[in-house]
């Protein structure tokens, strides 16, 4: 409906444009002393009328992109809170499953380290001599070797499915 209203106005305003020229042409209605930027309009009212209407649709194209400009860059800004908005809403998410999961360790730490284990000793690893070879001294340990596969004599025979050329 805005289009066809829209449509409706241009058609109007392009009619008025052209009978306002044709209506004011001839020596009749000649421009006597009339200057813009110090050039010096000769001709018609009519004339000028038209230079009037071609500076108002040129003032009508400027704005309408700088508007459109505007609009665009406004639905940008939009576009980039809705996706902060969402980003933040997505980290206090996961830093709330985070402190969730922190909490269920210190209880489960907690609770393991009140137990008394065999022995009554606890079972947190306290005991130096409990505890298993730190990282340093199990990189740096001698690895033992692979073992290494029999001799087989030359005039032995050859396993099954094996041939020798």
């Amino acid at each position: 409906m805005i289009i066809i209203l829209g449509l409706v106005i241009l058609v109007a305003a392009v009619v008025a444009g052209v009978a306002g020229v044709l209506a004011n042409g001839g020596h009749a209605h000649a421009v006597t002393h009339f200057a813009v930027f110090g050039y010096h309009v000769t001709g018609s009212t009519g004339t000028l009328f038209l230079y009037g209407i071609i500076t108002g649709a040129l003032a009508m194209a400027g704005l309408s992109m700088l508007l459109a400009g505007a609009r665009r860059t406004s639905r940008r800004g939009r576009d980039a809170r809705r996706g902060l908005a969402q980003s933040r809403r997505e980290t206090a998410a996961v830093s709330a499953d985070r402190d969730d999961l922190r909490d269920q360790r210190d209880t489960a730490r907690a609770y393991t380290a009140s137990t008394p284990g065999p022995n009554d000793t606890a079972p947190n690893d306290t005991d130096p001599g409990l505890r298993g070879p730190s990282l340093f001294e199990r990189l740096s340990a001698r690895r033992p070797a692979p073992p290494q596969a029999a001799e087989v004599p030359a005039d032995a025979p050859a396993p099954a499915g094996v041939t020798h050329p």
